[in-house]
């Protein structure tokens, strides 16, 4: 898995994010000056998988990149996709994700879960890095 910088205009999120996760992880990544994991989106819609509040701690910021780890989403079967316990609907697809990604609107905060077989790695990006476009 390799990690790229990508222009955060072409990110599409799926789901909406949760406001005091955001504000911690905005803490914290201030304080450490760096994204220290990269989010998984999909290498052809730039839907996101997961990093949803990355993302959001990104667009706050004003930057212009962030890391990412491309994956070929409906080709990889170990990709896997279910729905948070509560979230109100019984199941999801992976099309329904991308469809969603390309709507006006955003799925509940916790309704997709992505599990990938590898863990993202650690990493250590500069926001000095990701403000240049």
């Amino acid at each position: 898995m390799r990690v790229e910088l990508v222009d955060i205009e072409w990110l599409k999120p799926h789901e909406q994010i949760r406001d005091r996760q955001v504000k911690e992880l905005l803490k914290m990544t201030l304080r450490w000056d760096a994204y220290t994991k990269p989010m998984l989106v999909d290498e052809s819609s730039g839907t996101i998988l997961d990093g949803h509040h990355r993302y959001t701690v990104g667009i706050r910021l004003g930057l212009a990149l962030l890391p990412v780890i491309l994956v070929d989403y409906l080709g990889d079967a170990s990709i896997e996709l279910d729905v948070w316990p509560a979230c109100g609907i019984d199941s999801l697809t992976k099309q329904q994700v991308l469809d969603m990604a390309h709507s006006s609107e955003l799925f509940p905060p916790k309704t997709s879960r992505h599990r990938i077989a590898i863990e993202l790695p650690p990493i250590s990006v500069s926001l000095d890095d990701l403000r240049q476009s």
